[in-house]
Formats: structure tokens, sequence, C-alpha cells
């Protein structure tokens, strides 16, 4: 359970610590919301979020709505004012359970004690069954000061299921023959992996498949790991290629959404065959691929393995498409490492990036968790930083949300014990979440903060001389920070260790020596404030 303690909610987050539920406590909603989306994730079971009344709920929206978005379990809880107040305007009063509607599930508000055990469960079930997502349990503070016998709470606990079953939709057999044959008659066939797949624990399945067929794969950014970046059939390097000419595209457990462009031309082939691989049937009726498979990735992989294995195809190492995304993404790589070979200093964005990706190889099994966000850093990261296993890259997600850094840091320690966590952060997305490192400290978790400071968002002061007009044109730009912020003394204040770094020889020192503590830390790392640009792939939307 995560979250900000204060009236009415103090003595339910010391009598869950008590009872065996570990509680950790956060300087703000936001954070500790994201950090129980995160949780829910990373383990596939609900993460649990415990906010106050009023303002402390609406903070905690963020968290639920990432929740939402991204299609992660999480149950968020807060307190209310008393019943017989509501309307009377009594401390932080809000009609909470109307407030979270958007962005939860299922939501339902406590009227007596009696009811918290049924309602508990049903929101726990919720969260998971169907389409992950978030729920809301409203609990006022009449009802938490409540008292009911002893045995009446053992009754009211016996009669609720620890074991809720749900009914899974089965996935039609001819579905499952017209998916194969489409893969089986393709010419230039593609496997779109996402997030989803990585929740559904589908990397078996998703490995035997490929092996078996020997279709290229692409995963989405948080679907990368699912089979190493390192796999001779990675398309990652030739993206464009990969989409812009496949025509039979497995798409599983990810939207065909903005990650994806909508899976619409001029980026895909006006003619792709889409087989939509999905928990939801309202995804597979909004989107109308050709073959719309309804299911858990991992259960639907295993059927599709199954109809394979009776009648087997593979495409080999010298089919043209497969040469062809091979040769492609080879180059691409050459490319890049070239670009990445070089020293740069004043440090640009791939320097840095390329001596932080070598660090964390260097860890290796089990691989850290790799936390990401900022507009330069994350796109950067995401082309550069290599993941080599499930789930063991945490980024802005499905909905673009920056300041999540801290809050999936703390998760990620949490959830995964013995992984080292390393925060790979802008300047801009790590201040959102900032004052969390002294909960790093708190807590002693293994997470090392790397902040890229470049002075700004995108790197300070981008203004033509025509902007820098009128009465205030002597403020600082919108996107600028003060220069060389020492960030690393942030963590210093709360008995952390940080590390200011200008060199590569500086920046190699740091990470071995704070891989090797797996002590909180922060790293910050002197960045050229030119060498950004605005967001890469979404620069055209401003």
């Amino acid at each position: 359970m995560y979250g900000v303690v204060g009236i009415p909610v103090t003595s339910l987050a010391s009598r869950a610590a008590a009872a065996g539920v570990r509680f950790i406590a956060f300087h703000n909603e936001q954070s500790a919301g994201y950090a129980a989306s995160a949780h829910g994730y990373l383990t596939g079971r609900p993460g649990v979020l415990l906010t106050v009344s009023g303002p402390g709920c609406v903070h905690g929206l963020a968290g639920l709505s990432n929740a939402a978005i991204n299609a992660w379990p999480m149950l968020m809880i807060s307190g209310s004012c008393d019943q017989s107040d509501v309307g009377r305007g009594d401390f932080q009063e809000l009609d909470q359970v109307e407030a979270v509607k958007p962005f939860s599930k299922f939501s339902a508000k406590a009227t007596r004690a009696s009811e918290i055990p049924r309602l508990v469960s049903e929101c726990l079930a919720k969260t998971v069954s169907g389409r992950p997502g978030g729920c809301y349990l409203d609990i006022p503070s009449d009802v938490l000061r409540e008292r009911i016998p002893n045995s009446e709470a053992e009754k009211l606990l016996s009669e609720i299921s620890r074991n809720p079953s749900f009914l899974e939709e089965k996935v039609e057999t001819l579905e499952i023959d017209r998916a194969v044959s489409l893969l089986r008659h393709a010419e230039r066939p593609l496997v779109v992996v996402g997030k989803g797949a990585a929740f559904a624990r589908a990397e078996d399945e998703l490995k035997a498949l490929i092996s078996r067929t020997g279709i290229p794969f692409l995963p989405t950014p948080m679907g990368k790991g699912l089979l190493p970046d390192t796999h001779e059939l990675s398309s990652t390097a030739a993206r464009s290629l990969a989409i812009g000419k496949c025509d039979v595209a497995l798409v599983v457990g990810a939207r065909l959404n903005w990650l994806l462009h909508f899976g619409e031309p001029p980026k895909w082939s006006p003619d792709v065959k889409f087989i939509l691989v999905d928990v939801s049937s309202e995804e597979i009726e909004l989107r109308k691929p050709c073959v719309g498979l309804v299911g858990d990735a991992k259960k639907v992989l295993n059927l599709l393995n199954r109809e394979i294995k009776d009648d087997p195809f593979c495409f080999g190492r010298s089919h043209p498409w497969v040469e062809a995304l091979s040769k492609k993404a080879k180059d691409n790589v050459v490319k890049m490492e070239a670009q990445l070979a070089k020293d740069v200093v004043p440090f640009n964005f791939l320097t840095p990036m390329r001596i932080i990706r070598d660090a964390i190889l260097d860890v290796g099994s089990p691989a850290p968790i790799v936390v990401s966000e900022g507009a330069n850093t994350m796109d950067v990261g995401r082309a550069v930083l290599v993941q080599m296993e499930p789930r063991t890259r945490l980024d802005a997600g499905t909905w673009g949300t920056m300041g999540v850094g801290l809050g999936y840091c703390i998760a990620a320690a949490v959830a995964s014990p013995g992984r080292l966590v390393v925060a790979v952060e802008g300047d801009s997305g790590f201040g959102f979440s900032a004052m969390e490192v002294e909960t790093l400290v708190r807590y002693q978790l293994p997470v090392i903060v790397i902040v890229f400071n470049n002075g700004g968002v995108y790197g300070g002061d981008r203004r033509n001389p025509d902007e820098i007009t009128g009465p205030y044109k002597d403020d600082p730009a919108p996107t600028s920070f003060v220069p060389g912020a020492a960030y690393h003394k942030l963590i210093e204040a709360f008995g952390g260790k940080g590390y200011v770094v200008g060199t590569p020889l500086e920046l190699k020192s740091a990470l071995s020596e704070s891989f090797a503590a797996r002590k909180p830390a922060v790293i910050n790392v002197t960045i050229d404030p030119y060498a950004g640009a605005e967001s890469g792939r979404l620069q055209h939307k401003n």
C-alpha cells in the first residue's frame, strides 16, 4: 500500500502495517498513485493507493488515471467526510465517488463498516478482470471510527471468496485457424508485442512462437525485453520498414493507438491485415481487424502455438523479408554505434546514454529495472538502452505521463526485491517528483537516479529573437531552469549519495560506485543545453 497519511486515514495506515501490509509513505499522492499503478503492472496484482479526503483524493486521480489508460490493476482508497455532514461544507468535503468515475472501472462507498470486506473484495477482483484498470473505494470518517464485534468481523471475512473466479471468453477455434492461415501465407509477416503481453507473462509463449515460425517481431517501448533486444529477429532497429511493408501483423497486447500510428497509412501499408489479440472485446470491435482474438495474451499465444505445431511452418533466415529487415536493422545499428562511439564533451545525449547502457548490461541477471522519463532523455533511451528481460522498462507509457519517475522507482524496488533500479531522467521529468528522493533514503531502496541536466525543458531558452518581447521579456523562458542546478545536493540533504559528472570518466566512476553500493543516489549529469530538441516524434504536435 502506497500513500500519504492525514485526516482521516492515519490510523488506517498504521493498522494496515500492523496487520502485515507494507505501507510506503510518500510526500504527495501523485507519486504514490504512480507507484501503485506500476506495482500492479510489475506484479500482476493490484497496487493500493491510500489518500486523505478532498484534495488528497484529487491528487490521487493522477495515479488512478495512469492505471486506467495503461490498463494496470490498482485500487485507490480514500477517506472522506462524515456522512451526516455531507452538503454542509465539512472539512475537505467532495463527492469523491463521482469525481473518480472517468478513471475507475468500479467505484463504491462503504456506508457501514460491515460493507468493507465485500467492497474491498469486489474492487480487487474488478481491477484484474477483463482489461485491468483502477477501482475506487470511499470510506467516510464515521465508518473508519465505527466499531463492530470481533465475531462479526470474522464472520464477514469468512464469507468473502479469497480466489474469485472470472468468466473467461473462449477463443473460437475458427478464429485461431484463420489467424494461423494468414501468418502461414503471408509474404511479410510481423509480430508486434506490447506491455499487455508483458503484463500477461507471455514471454515463454512468445519465444516459442518466434522460434517456431521465424517471424520477425517488433516490441513497443514497454514490450521491450519480452524477448531480448539483441534477438536476431528483433526489428526494433528497422521499425519504419517493418511496419511500413508488412502485409500481416499479429499485434499482441498492444493497442493500435498513437504509439502505433493507429494502424493506418502512411506509416502502415494500406493493405496490411491485422490479427489483434486483446483481453477486451470492445477493443476488437473498435479497431475492426481482419481477425480478432479476444483473450489473455499468454493463453492466446499458447493456442496459436498448438495450432502451428500440428502443421508447422517457418520463415527461414534466407527468406527475402527476414533478410531485408535483418540488413536494415544491422545497417541502422552500425550507424547508431558509430555515433555512440564518440566521446562528446560537453555531453550530448548519446555519450552518457552509451555509458549508462554498458553499465546496466554489466550488471547481468537479474537485470536492473530501468525507469525513464523526459523528452529527449526518454526518446534517446528507447533507442540506446537495451532490455534483456521482461518488465524491466517503465516509461511515460500510453498516456505519455511525465512525473512518474520516482513513484515508479519506488514501486519497482518494493515489487522486485533483489533488482537494482536505475532511473534515467530528464531534469524536467525529475522535477515533478524530486522530493521523493527522501523516500528512497528513508526506506533505503536500491535506486540510482541519473538526471540529464540541460537546464530546462528540451534544454533551456529556445526562443526566437522576435519572441523575446513584451512587458515580461526579462523573465526566464518558459522552458528554462536555473543553469547548473545542483540536483545531487538534494539527496545529500537526506543522507543519500550525490554525484555531479561532466566527463565519461566521472560518469563511469559514479555508476560503478553507486551500482556496487546499491544505496539511494542521484547522479547529476551535466548536458550541453543546446544538445536537445523538442520531443522527437511529437514535435509536429506543437
